[in-house]
């Protein structure tokens, strides 16, 4: 097996890939990502990919057999906490990555510990409460932080219907806004990790230009 290269090495190969202002204002970002399924683990690789270097991830649940259609995960983490899964991948993109990961059920009382020291927090959950509870808190208790949010990616088909946009200050919403039970076809790769897509490239605009 190939040797590892080194962290020089390693940010040599992506300052080819960005002008170099770009590249630093990506490796000194702080993002947090609040889940990790099929949004979360996928917006994590993505991110890391591009050269974030500091990462906040956060999520209660483990890898489920379920989870393999659409999330970041392989058939033997099955069992593992996602936190730790989804850090084991991302060393596998980059060992350098500062990882900073929290095994908890997320609540108004610890996300500002969790998410207050970074940049943007990506809203990654499933349940539309818990997504409004993370949006809230973070606007109201993490002054500056901006919010990129995910909703309605069921189904398959209807890619272009995926869209970003900014709803007000500070909070972006990624997806096509239908209620998941309105979609027949449950929850499928391609417009999940387009849904990610979305969120990931929403969040390396606002690293770079401040806005999408």
């Amino acid at each position: 097996m190939m040797a590892l290269p080194g962290r020089d090495a390693l940010e040599k190969a992506l300052r080819t890939r960005y002008p170099s202002d770009m590249h630093e204002k990506l490796k000194n970002a702080k993002v947090g990502i609040a889940g990790l399924g099929g949004l979360g683990s996928n917006i994590a690789a993505m991110l890391a990919r591009a050269g974030v270097s500091h990462l906040t991830i956060a999520d209660l649940d483990v890898v489920d057999i379920s989870n393999i259609n659409r999330q970041n995960y392989y058939l033997d983490q099955i069992g593992a906490a996602k936190v730790d899964a989804t850090e084991a991948l991302l060393r596998n993109i980059d060992p350098y990555l500062s990882i900073e990961k929290h095994h908890l059920k997320l609540d108004a009382s610890n996300i500002p510990d969790v998410f207050g020291g970074c940049g943007i927090v990506c809203e990654a959950f499933d349940v539309p409460s818990e997504k409004a509870m993370l949006i809230n808190t973070v606007l109201e208790k993490c002054p500056g932080v901006k919010v990129v949010s995910g909703s309605g990616m069921a189904g398959f088909g209807r890619s272009n219907e995926i869209r970003s946009e900014k709803l007000f200050a500070d909070l972006y919403i990624c997806g096509d806004g239908i209620d998941m039970e309105e979609i027949k076809g449950g929850l499928m790769s391609p417009r999940v990790n387009i849904c990610a897509g979305h969120m990931a490239n929403t969040v390396i605009s606002l690293i770079l230009n401040g806005e999408p």
